[in-house]
């Protein structure tokens, strides 16, 4: 059996939740990298992620039910100053927390930076929390 990447993730929980999906759905799959990231994050650039491994023969009905996943989710937040879908989560770097966590980080050597997300509309470029970050 030939195996090749799907799709690759930064953190086990998204690559466990999409490999679940299509376990489910009958398709051949299997997490490549995954111990490596997990045990040692700083290491995801290095190996790309954890890998979601699919069978070839399968790699094109899995990426459908990966997309229409993805558009499913987008449906589920829309931006309200101007109520697109086009939302996505994202990092963001604005808080003086963040940055004095990360100047921390330099001098302390290997703790972890705290960094915030938010929910960043693409189109009015407005940004907001995530629902239940109250």
């Amino acid at each position: 059996m030939e195996f090749v990447v799907l799709n690759s993730y930064s953190n086990y929980i998204d690559a466990h939740i999409i490999r679940g999906v299509l376990e489910e759905e009958g398709i051949n799959c299997w997490l490549k990298d995954e111990h490596t990231v997990t045990i040692d994050p700083i290491l995801t650039n290095a190996v790309g992620g954890i890998k979601i491994m699919v069978y070839k023969g399968q790699a094109e009905r899995a990426l459908d039910i990966i997309t229409n996943l993805k558009k499913e989710q987008k449906l589920l937040i829309s931006c309200p100053n101007c109520n697109s879908h086009n939302v996505e989560l994202v990092s963001t770097p604005r808080k003086a927390s963040n940055w004095i966590s990360a100047i921390a980080t330099f001098f302390l050597g290997d703790f972890a930076i705290a960094v915030d997300k938010v929910n960043h509309c693409f189109d009015c470029k407005h940004e907001f929390a995530p629902k239940g970050s109250d």
